[in-house]
This record gives structure tokens, sequence and C-alpha cells, in this order.
């Protein structure tokens, strides 16, 4: 779709960004900027927008990584409180429950102190701007299950809809043989997030916004840096036609995991990692009543490394698991070089992302995810082949594999890298390329929108019915072959948050 003419010359006035990539982050920043009255052209190169990594997670305060820094699941929580407000149609609405196997080195007290600072962080928040409640009360941020409880819920009928804490603990009482984990199991407020309802959001935003100009099946060939007029000049080719060019007054790579290859074409060094990741999709309908998302901890990287099972209707279930045989892929980890800032995946790897799975391949990491999870609740192991992998390559900025809180980088003249890690560190990128452009003069202080609240500077986004946005998601989830399932809403939802 475009809605304006990419063809006229870069404005001193009114800027024109021109945004690479759009994934998460790519899709993100342009609808912040468009939001803004600002002139916005995004380049993709795949037919549909926010295609890449699984994303399912929201990641309100960082439980799943029990290896990182307590400052990055802080960063964390205040990220996914803002993305929350911004894309309140694109959360699933249920808890996570944390469950330590006694095999595991682990122990529930060992995260006992970051679960309090975190609910006190958010209690924190909440009192500064009472919008920020958008995770439940903060006393029931967390909540510790000890055996007695679990086993008298164990007991109890399973609801047809949860409504309490205690309602969504019910099936996992039902279906875990406790004396395989150190208790207490800990529930905690980390919704999901729909990725299908991610990309259906920004494409049905874009579409009202006479400000952006979004260029699929687009692929950026060259950029060159303009000194007689500060900018950049992008050479593009739209559907394998003839060759275009455009000029813009700030460019913003949002590449994903090529980012580098952006960097390499003006001769930008930078230290990146990239890691090839996929979670499986199965179907288990003997499943009784809502199910939280499940993590059980485990060492990573060995045949113990933890198990993810996120829910959606219908019976259908995403599965990782941080071992090689399933979520993780041997040699699926590289780094840049000396000689380019783009870390080189092989091309088993290349073939997966670009092209397609072997239906062999999907069969066989499912069933060893299936099984992996059915280890824990031994009925799961009924559960099939539900629809294709959600995969792709993760960039992770820096050299530090375990880093999850990365946002934003800026180089060079008016230039920017989007690197994020975990979806919803992009509203954070938005914001310091906004304040950048502000510094640099090319957008006025007070900008459309001045002090509003940054849940209030998407007034289009925001008004779009979760009934249109689910359409469209399970558009994109027949395109994908998904389940439509994954595209459906968990939980409540509003859109007023």
């Amino acid at each position: 779709m475009v809605k304006n003419d990419p063809q006229l010359s870069a404005s001193s006035v009114k800027p024109r960004i021109g945004i690479v990539g759009g994934g998460m982050a790519g899709s993100t920043v342009a609808l912040r900027l468009a939001e803004l009255g600002i002139d916005v052209v995004l380049f993709e190169a795949g037919k549909t927008l926010v295609n890449g990594p699984p994303i399912c997670h929201l990641h309100a305060g960082g439980n799943l990584y029990r290896e990182i820094s307590d400052e990055q699941c802080i960063t964390l929580l205040r990220q996914s409180i803002d993305t929350l407000k911004v894309y309140p149609q694109t959360a699933n609405i249920r808890p996570t429950v944390i469950a330590i196997p006694s095999r595991d080195n682990g122990s529930p007290s060992d995260l006992f102190p970051r679960l309090e600072r975190l609910q006190t962080e958010y209690a924190r928040l909440i009192q500064q701007n009472p919008n920020n409640n958008v995770l439940g009360n903060a006393k029931d941020y967390f909540k510790l299950y000890d055996r007695q409880l679990l086993e008298a819920l164990a007991h109890k009928d399973t609801p047809k809809k949860a409504i309490t804490l205690d309602d969504w603990m019910i099936p996992v009482a039902k279906n875990l043989n406790l004396d395989e984990f150190k208790l207490p199991l800990i529930l905690v407020q980390e919704y999901g997030l729909s990725i299908f309802r991610i990309a259906s959001t920004v494409s049905l935003a874009f579409e009202k916004l006479a400000s952006s100009t979004v260029l699929t099946n687009t692929k950026v060939i060259h950029i060159q840096h303009q000194q007689e007029h500060p900018g950049w000049r992008i050479d593009y080719q739209t559907n394998g036609q003839a060759e275009q060019s455009i000029n813009v007054d700030y460019l913003i790579n949002a590449c994903g995991y090529r980012t580098g290859t952006l960097d390499d074409m003006h001769g930008f060094q930078r230290d990146r990692m990239v890691e090839f990741k996929a979670a499986y999709i199965a179907h288990w309908p003997e499943c009784q009543g809502d199910w939280p998302e499940v993590i059980f901890h485990g060492e990573r990287g060995t045949p113990d490394g933890m198990a993810q099972l996120t829910p959606y209707p219908d019976g259908y279930f995403q599965l990782h698991g941080m071992t090689e045989e399933i979520t993780l892929f041997k040699e699926g980890l590289v780094a840049s070089t000396e000689k380019s800032a783009q870390p080189m995946l092989n091309s088993l790897f290349n073939r997966k992302l670009t092209d397609k799975w072997y239906q062999s391949e999907i069969e066989r990491r499912t069933a060893k995810a299936v099984e992996h999870v059915a280890q824990f609740i031994p009925d799961f192991g009924r559960a099939t082949v539900g629809g294709s992998p959600m995969f792709g390559a993760q960039q992770i900025p820096g050299d530090d594999p375990s880093l999850r809180a990365a946002d934003v980088s800026f180089a060079g003249d008016r230039y920017a890298r989007a690197e994020i890690v975990k979806a919803s560190s992009a509203l954070t990128v938005a914001t310091a390329i906004v304040e950048q452009l502000r510094e640099e003069a090319l957008i006025a202080p007070e900008t459309a929108f001045g002090n509003t609240e940054l849940s209030q500077q998407f007034p289009v986004t925001k008004s779009l019915p979760l009934e249109d946005i689910t359409s469209l998601a399970e558009q994109l989830a027949q395109e994908r072959a998904c389940p439509l399932a994954l595209a459906r809403p968990v939980g409540s939802h509003t859109n007023t948050l």
C-alpha cells in the first residue's frame, strides 16, 4: 500500500524518515512516527509485516530468564507496561506459572527477591501513574502455591472460564506430579502476546495513517549517505521490478537479524550475534479448562533445558524447549567478525528462513517438543502436530548471549539501529528515536502531542476494534500455515487499557 509519492525529494521543512525492516521494531517505530504526523517510508522484504521470531510472551518482568540481571527484568517490566497500554488488543491475558523440577539445581526461593523487587516497582509505577495498572493489582503480581494449596486445588472442579488466580492454577495442580517439583510453584502476571494480532494491528493502522508509506515485497539494494543534502538515498526494488530510489532525512535500520547487512553497506562496524530459534505448534484437544502458560526451568542447551507451554484457544499450544533438538540448533548461534557486522548463518538456516521446512523436520521436532513437555504433564503426550513451526533469527547486540533488554543504538550521521531482543522493547526504540529527531531539530519539540502520555499518542492504533484486528489476524495465521486459534484472544480484552 502506498499513500504518498516516495519519488518526491526529502523536505527540509517536513522530514521524511526511512525505515528498513517491517518486523516488530520497524513497524512500531513507523507507527509511532506516523501517529505524530511525520512522513515515514517503511521497507519490508516479506509479503506482510511482523514476521520473524515466534513472539508469544510479554515478558512483564523477565521471569522466564533466571540468568539475567534484576535490572534487565525491571526494564522489561516497564517496557511491557507501555506495550500493553499501546497495543492492548494484542495481549493474551493469562498468567504464567514457573515450576522448578526436582532434578534442577535451582530453588524457588532464589526467585523470591527478584519477584518482590518487581512487585514493588510495579506498585511504584501505579502510584506514579494509575494508567500503569495493566497487569492487575500489584499485590497479585505473583502468588506462591505450596503443596497444601495445590492439593486442595487439584480436588476442585475445573471452571469453564478462569477468573481468579486459583482458577488458572487448577489445571496445573490436577496434571503435575508434585513429587517431581521443588515447591512452591510460582504464578506471575506475565501475559502472552499474539504475533498475528500485532501484525494485524500495525497493518490496519497504517491503512488509516496518511503520513505512512508501506512497501512490502521490497528489497533494499543499497544505501548512500548524502553529503550535499544531509540524509540518505535508498535504492530499492519492489516485486522484482525496476530499481527505484528515494531520499530520506533520517535512516532507521530495523532489519532484525539482517541488521548487519545495512551496516556493511555503509561500512559501520558493530559487534552482534544472531541466533536461530523455533517454536512448535501442538494440538491437545483433551485438555481441560483454561491453562496458564507454564515454564519448567532447566539448564539451557542441555537435554534438561527449559520447557515452555504457551496456551491458545481450542486446545492449541506453542512449545519451546531449550535443547538443540527442539528450539535451539547446533551452530544456530553465530557472531559478527572484523570483516562484517552481519553474522552469517549457514545454508541450513537460510533455507528454513527463506524457503521452507521439510515435513519430516516439522514432525520430528514437534514430537520432541511434545515429549519434552510430557515428562512433566504425562497426558500431554497425546498431543499431535498442530501446524507449521514459528521460527526466526534473533539478533543480540554485543557479545552476551543472555542479553534480553536491548533497544537502540546510534551511529554516523542521521542513522539509528533498532536492536531489540524482545518485542516489548520496541516502544523504547521508538521513543528514543523521537527524542533523537527532536535533538537534531528535524522535528519540533512540541510535535503533535507534546507531553501527552505515550499511550495517548497512538489514537488511530487504539481506536481499532478488536473484531477487525482478530479477523485480519486470522487471515495472516492462515497464510502462514498456523491454526486460526493462535490469532484469537485469550482472556478478557479492552480498547481502553
